[in-house]
This record gives C-alpha cells, structure tokens and sequence, in this order.
C-alpha cells in the first residue's frame, strides 16, 4: 500500500537508505533525515508490516528562461533487496508522477541509470562534466585571498552573480545557504572562500575529502582568478581534485591534459507541452526542444 510517510517512519526510512545506498556518506544521510526530511514529501510502501520501498519529493522554484516555475526534484529512491522486482518502484513512480503532472510544469530526477525514468517520461535534460585535477594541470598562483570560514550570506551573494549566467537553475535564498553549510560540516567537510583585494567574495568552493582525493561538491566563481584560487587552494589539501560543472563550463582550454567526462546531471520530465508552448510562445513536443527555448546554457546542482 502506498502512503504518506508519518514522523514515527523517519528511522525506519533512515536505515533504509543506509541499505541502499551504501556508496552515500552516512553523515550526510545523518543529516538529511534529522534536517531536510520531511514525512509530507516523502511516499513509501509498507509491507509484512515494515517500509520496503520510499522515495522523496522535494518542492522548489526553478528559474528557467527568465520566468519562476514551481517544479520538484524527486530523490531517495529505493526498495530494500528482498522487496525488489515486485513493481513497488513502479507504483511510487507513477503515484509521484501523476501527483506533479497536476501540480507544475516541470519535474527532474537524478539517476545514475537513466533508462529506469524513460517510461515515466524523463528524458536527459542537463548535462555536466566531471573533472580530475592534479597539480601539473592547473597553474601555481598564491593562496592569498582564501578564507575557511565563509559565511551564508557570502555564498548567497556570490552564487547568485555566477548562477545569472545560466538556466534551469534552483532560486536559492539565504535559509538554502545556511542549511548548505550545514550539510557540507555533517560530512566533515569545509568551504573555502576566494575574497579579492575589496573584501569581496569571488567565489567558492564546498569540499569533503577521503584517502588522497579531494571532491568539491559545488564549485562557484565569477572569473578565472577565483578559479584558479580555489583550485590551487585545493590542491594544497590532497593530490587529486575532483569537481563537476555544468557542460557549458569548458575548461578544456584550461585544463588541457585533465582527465574529464560528460553525463547527464538531471533528467527533465515536461508535464504540459500545451501549457508550456503557450507560456514560452514555443512549438516544443519534447524534452530536448523545450529547453533549447532558453537562449542561456543549463545548470543545476542539486541533490534534493
């Protein structure tokens, strides 16, 4: 039976994750269900008396194309082992679908396996590109200028300069920030901001590490100072740096010998042509033709 999840759930629907996905930091999914998880988002289903199969819808504006849509992000999703191949995926799946196909204009999921979404209408949509530096590939420049204890407020007023380039992007505000920096502590991580000579930030970048590698979570930066900044601030905590950007951020030219690769960071699903058309003055009839309506490139980072 599929339900609504109830606060009494929350433990259950912990250890669940920590089942399925083992690969996740268990700090993270720690922090998650003590601070981002809500019951009224979250459907499950409950068999033998237990919860065998959830997933987590999570409401946010998205600016796309100049104007503010109500969209969602669908995330969490999982059965334990002995449950799967039953349908319960399924069945969540087309209950959440339908759910936001009555209530928004546009849907994402994340998936490391897009061919499981394609039957309930999501398509790959926005592409990224995941780097591997080391310290031959990127310049030596001072790390004057670097700060590890940036505040909230600094991140919102830098993100939102570097985020106007693009679209398709979560409207973030200062709570997003305040709970960002929250997250990225619960994994034992840090952030390091680049301030130039006015004392104002120019970007930033939110890190965890394990063994000799170093992952940037979020990378942001107004020009190729602060880049080069923070990634030489990086490189001064562990040998190999891995980030991801979107895959209009090309930085072949800079990191020329750089191991990288494409993948599809988001998939779409647009659950109105008619009204979409009819907002956006378009002619589009699927996921690739209605984000080409933007004249600007595509990015999102987000996992919830």
């Amino acid at each position: 039976m599929i339900v609504l999840a109830e606060e009494k759930d929350r433990q259950q629907v912990r250890e669940m994750w920590k089942i399925c996905f083992p690969q996740e930091d268990p700090g993270y999914i720690d922090y998650y269900f003590k601070s981002v998880w809500d019951p009224a988002s979250c459907y499950v289903v409950k068999e033998d008396g237990r919860i065998v199969s959830s997933l987590c819808r999570h409401t946010h504006p998205v600016m796309f194309h100049g104007r503010v849509l109500s969209a969602s992000m669908i995330s969490g999703v999982c059965t334990l082992p002995s449950y799967q191949g039953k349908g319960y995926m399924h069945q969540l799946m087309n209950v959440t679908v339908d759910a936001c196909a009555h209530s928004e204009l546009m849907t994402f999921i994340r998936a490391k396996d897009p061919a499981l979404y394609e039957p309930f209408g999501f398509r790959a949509g926005m592409y990224r590109t995941g780097w591997m530096v080391q310290r031959q590939d990127v310049k030596r420049v001072p790390s004057f200028g670097c700060a590890y204890d940036v505040q909230a407020l600094d991140m919102l007023k830098v993100y939102s300069a570097y985020i106007r380039r693009f679209s398709g992007f979560y409207c973030r505000d200062l709570k997003d920030f305040v709970r960002y920096r929250n997250e990225i502590a619960a994994q034992g991580g840090k952030i390091i901001g680049y301030y130039n000579g006015q004392d104002r930030i120019d970007g930033y970048a939110a890190l965890t590490m394990q063994g000799s590698d170093l992952y940037i979570d979020e990378l942001v930066y107004l020009d190729s100072v602060a880049l080069a900044k923070l990634l030489n601030a990086c490189l001064q905590e562990r040998p190999r740096v891995h980030f991801n950007v979107s895959k209009a951020e090309n930085f072949t030219p800079l990191f020329p010998n750089a191991k990288h690769h494409d993948y599809i960071g988001t998939m779409v699903r647009i659950n109105d042509y008619e009204l979409f058309n009819k907002l956006y003055q378009s002619q589009a009839s699927n996921v690739k033709e209605a984000l080409a309506v933007s004249r600007r490139p595509l990015n999102q980072n987000e996992a919830f």
